[in-house]
């Protein structure tokens, strides 16, 4: 007959075993909800979490979040590391009810809302990059991780997004994404929305690679057509 600390072994046991499958369940990669004319990207990368809202015809930005997540009792938690509604809402933390369908997610937001995943494609250039300096590299100061301004550009699954804010204060300073592709040195963006201009939406923009070390560096012209040189280093999770 077991005690009462044997059946509490049991369970501990069954905790930590169970615990790592619930985690697992969340698996990285780019899902779409779309309703109407309104698109919802997710992009779950390691631990990290974006969900962004636009529409397409025409087009206009809505809101992104964004941030760390953990799983816990089936539910999304995540500590945000930007809002762009945060002057207005002032949320840092969002906690979001979780099933999944088959490959399907079901996150549980205003309503229930299922995300598909997309194709898996793998790239040259996809992970998570961190904006260091401008180019080129002589050894001036890099803004980092340990900085809270950031500018963060997320590549996965033939989609990028960059976000540019600032953890302590939770400003929002912008944002952009689409689809991209990553060959032979060559990165090309089509932007499918864009939050200081919602005009830029359809912009085709291409630039040169290479990768030294952890490094990422970044040249061609802008969205404005200026030319601009940039090094992005690799986030470490």
């Amino acid at each position: 007959m077991k005690t009462k600390m044997d059946m509490y072994r049991y369970f501990l046991l069954l905790f930590f075993c169970v615990t790592p499958t619930i985690n697992a369940q969340v698996t990285s990669g780019t899902y779409f909800s779309v309703t109407d004319n309104t698109v919802h990207e997710l992009k779950i990368s390691g631990r990290y979490f974006i969900l962004t809202d636009y529409e397409k015809s025409p087009a206009n930005f809505l809101k992104t979040v964004g941030g760390f997540f953990e799983v816990e009792d089936q539910h999304l938690v995540v500590s945000l590391e930007f809002n762009s509604n945060y002057a207005k809402d002032s949320i840092r933390q969002l906690r979001i009810p979780l099933e999944k369908d088959g490959n399907n997610l079901i996150l549980g937001m205003e309503s229930d809302m299922q995300f598909t995943p997309s194709a898996k494609i793998s790239q040259d250039l996809d992970g998570q990059w961190l904006f260091g300096i401008r180019g080129p590299d002589e050894g001036q100061e890099r803004r980092g991780d340990s900085k809270p301004r950031k500018t963060l550009k997320v590549l996965i699954d033939g989609r990028f997004q960059w976000i540019a804010y600032n953890t302590e204060t939770m400003q929002f300073h912008g944002t952009g994404g689409g689809s991209f592709t990553s060959k032979d040195g060559v990165y090309q963006e089509n932007i499918e929305y864009f939050s200081r201009d919602n005009s830029r939406v359809g912009a085709e923009l291409t630039f040169e690679y290479k990768i030294k070390g952890n490094d990422w560096h970044h040249k061609g012209k802008n969205s404005k057509g200026e030319p601009m040189y940039e090094i992005w280093m690799g986030r470490n999770q």
